[in-house]
């Protein structure tokens, strides 16, 4: 069994020197860039220490692949056969990935994912306080945890992760996204809405790419293209926050 350090118990740990300026609200450029709640989406790259970002995918697909649950929500047949109208189209949302939500404290991969130090990165302070940075404003600390596993050809359609029914949530929240990329990833893009259209679009097959939304909007995760022959080990992991804008 690894020690418990082979994830580091701090977000700061894992940061360039570049990612460091943001955490201490010293990057202009990129403090307070979500500030702006017309402003939905940011991606961040070059904060990640590459090896730093290579040493934890390894971990986590050695130790918690196993572990994971599959995620598969094809498009339901009916928004088609069931139409009555024409182009009176809906889509609800369809994804297909593998997946763990960190919150079942009895769940075989909760268990892992802490005895590795996992849910002490992804609810430290430090992750908590470079998302501040970014968004402009606190957070509410007691946030949720989620691995992603996007194999060859998995995706997320679009969608808008918004949440009317939970009160504190219904007028937007953060997700913080951290990508851990392995070899065999040949592409896989985050496209989202701006004004009302699909015009937008990056990369986020880089490992250590941080994306940041500030939810709810139109968006969806491209399908991961893999390099010729290496559909059995391509992968992008996803570690996802998920945290409630603090109350004034």
């Amino acid at each position: 069994m690894p020690p418990k350090t082979a994830i580091p118990a701090e977000f700061e740990d894992l940061l360039t020197p570049a990612g460091k300026r943001v955490l201490a609200g010293n990057a202009p450029d990129v403090c307070g860039a979500l500030a702006d709640p017309r402003r939905r989406f940011v991606a961040l790259n070059g904060m990640i220490a590459p090896t730093k970002a290579e040493r934890l995918r390894r971990v986590l697909e050695r130790e918690l692949a196993g572990l994971l649950s599959e995620l598969n929500q094809p498009i339901p047949p009916e928004t088609i056969w069931d139409m009555t109208r024409n182009y009176d189209d809906w889509l609800p949302k369809s994804v297909r990935c593998r997946t763990a939500y960190l919150e079942n404290r009895r769940g075989a991969a909760w268990q892992r994912a802490n005895e590795l130090g996992l849910i002490d990165l992804l609810s430290s302070p430090s992750m908590i306080a470079f998302a501040e940075a970014v968004l402009g404003r606190k957070l509410n600390p007691k946030g949720g945890q989620q691995i992603l596993r996007y194999g060859p050809s998995d995706y997320a359609g679009p969608h808008t992760d918004h949440t009317p029914q939970i009160k504190r949530a219904a007028k937007g929240y953060l997700d913080f996204h951290l990508s851990l990329v392995g070899p065999g990833v040949a592409h896989q893009y985050l496209v989202y809405a701006k004004a009302g259209h699909f015009t937008e679009m990056v990369s986020v097959a880089e490992s250590g790419c941080l994306t940041l939304y500030r939810l709810p909007f139109w968006h969806y995760t491209t399908p991961l293209q893999t390099e010729p022959k290496q559909e059995t080990k391509a992968a992008r992991w996803v570690l996802l926050g998920t945290f409630l804008f603090a109350q004034s």
